[in-house]
C-alpha cells in the first residue's frame, strides 16, 4: 500500500441508508477490512433487531468488533475507541485499509474526536441549576452560559436544558468552560499521521423513511420475535442494555400482551424514523464528514480512489 499505510475510510450516516452494502463493495474493491462502529452489534445473540451482516457476507470480508460482548456487560464508547484503534493498526499491518463503517454518533466521536475528560456528575449542584431553571426560565441560565462561555452557547439551542445545566455544571465544579475541556480532549487518531476520509450517506427522507419501513418488516419476518424469545430462554436480563435497541424493546411488550404484533412493527418503525433523523442531525453537525448521496455508488468508489492514490 507505500503511500496508504495511515489511510482510513470511515462510512456513516443513518439507519438503512446502505452504509454497510457499500462498505462490502469498497472493501472487496480496495483491500478492505470492515470495522463496526455499531452499539449494538458489539453484543453477542443480538442479530436481527442489529441487521448485522449475514455470516456470508462476514467470511468473504473480515469483519470485526461484532459479537465481542456479553448482553449484560457493559461497554463504552471509549472501550470501542480503544479496541478500534487496536484493530485499525492490525489491519494497516496486513496492508489492507480500515473501514470503519456504521451509524452510532457517540462511537464515531470517540475515535475520531476523543472522549471529553471533564468531571463526573455533581447531583446536588444539578438539582440546584434544574431548580433554577424551573423558577426563573430556561433563558436565565442560557445567558449566564453565554456570558462564561459564548462559543459553546452558540453551538447549542438555548431550548437545550440538558446542555446547558451540564456545560454550568462543569464551569462551576472546574472554574473552566466546556469548550476548554473540549479543546484539551485528545483523539485517539489526532496527531499520530493517520490520513482519515469519511463518507456521509444522504437519501432522500422518503425513500429512506420506506427502507427503515421495509427493513423493520424484514426483520420481525425473518424471526426477531423468536430471537427475543430464546434470549430470554437463555436468562438475559430484560435489563440488559441490548434489550433496550430497538425492534428489542418493542418485542418485549408484545410478548407480555401489552402491544399487538402489528403495533409493535408499527411502533419499531416509527421509533427508527426518528433515530435516523436524530443520527442525521448529529453527523451533519460533525465536521471532517463528505456527503454522498447513498446510491451514487460510482462518484463514491472514484473519490475514494482518488484518496487512496493521493
Amino acid at each position: 500500500m507505500g503511500n496508504n499505510q495511515k489511510k482510513i475510510l470511515f462510512i456513516v450516516g443513518p439507519t438503512a441508508v446502505g452504509k454497510s452494502s457499500l462498505a462490502v463493495d469498497l472493501a472487496k474493491k480496495f483491500r478492505g477490512e470492515i470495522i463496526s462502529c455499531d452499539s449494538r452489534q458489539i453484543y453477542r445473540g443480538f442479530d436481527l433487531g442489529t441487521d448485522k451482516p449475514p455470516a456470508s457476507i462476514r467470511q468473504a470480508i473480515p469483519h470485526h468488533l461484532i459479537d465481542v460482548v456479553d448482553p449484560e456487560e457493559t461497554f463504552s464508547a471509549a472501550d470501542f475507541a480503544r479496541l478500534a484503534l487496536e484493530k485499525i493498526n492490525e489491519i494497516l499491518d496486513r496492508g489492507n485499509l480500515p473501514l470503519i463503517v456504521g451509524g452510532t454518533g457517540l462511537y464515531h466521536r470517540a475515535l475520531v474526536q476523543g472522549l471529553f475528560s471533564g468531571p463526573g456528575r455533581d447531583e446536588s449542584l444539578r438539582d440546584r441549576l434544574k431548580e433554577e431553571a424551573k423558577n426563573k426560565g430556561l433563558e436565565v441560565l442560557y445567558n449566564r452560559l453565554r456570558q462564561v462561555d459564548p462559543s459553546y452557547a452558540e453551538k447549542i439551542s438555548p431550548a437545550d436544558a440538558v446542555r446547558i445545566i451540564r456545560a454550568l455544571e462543569i464551569f462551576y465544579l472546574t472554574g473552566q468552560p466546556i469548550s476548554a475541556h473540549f479543546a484539551r480532549t485528545a483523539s485517539p487518531l489526532r496527531d499520530k499521521g493517520f490520513i482519515l476520509f469519511q463518507i456521509g450517506l444522504k437519501l432522500d427522507r422518503k425513500l429512506l423513511y420506506q427502507r427503515i419501513d421495509e427493513r423493520v418488516r424484514r426483520m420481525f419476518a425473518e424471526g426477531l420475535t423468536e430471537e427475543t424469545k430464546q434470549l430470554l430462554a437463555r436468562g438475559i436480563s430484560e435489563q440488559a442494555t441490548p434489550f433496550k435497541g430497538l425492534g428489542y424493546s418493542q418485542v418485549l411488550r408484545y410478548l407480555k400482551g401489552e402491544i399487538s404484533l402489528e403495533e409493535a412493527i408499527r411502533l419499531t418503525q416509527i421509533e427508527t424514523r426518528h433515530y435516523a433523523k436524530r443520527q442525521l442531525t448529529w453527523f451533519k453537525k460533525t465536521e471532517g464528514i463528505t456527503w454522498f448521496e447513498a446510491d451514487d455508488r460510482e462518484k463514491i468508489e472514484n473519490k475514494v480512489q482518488e484518496y487512496l492514490l493521493d
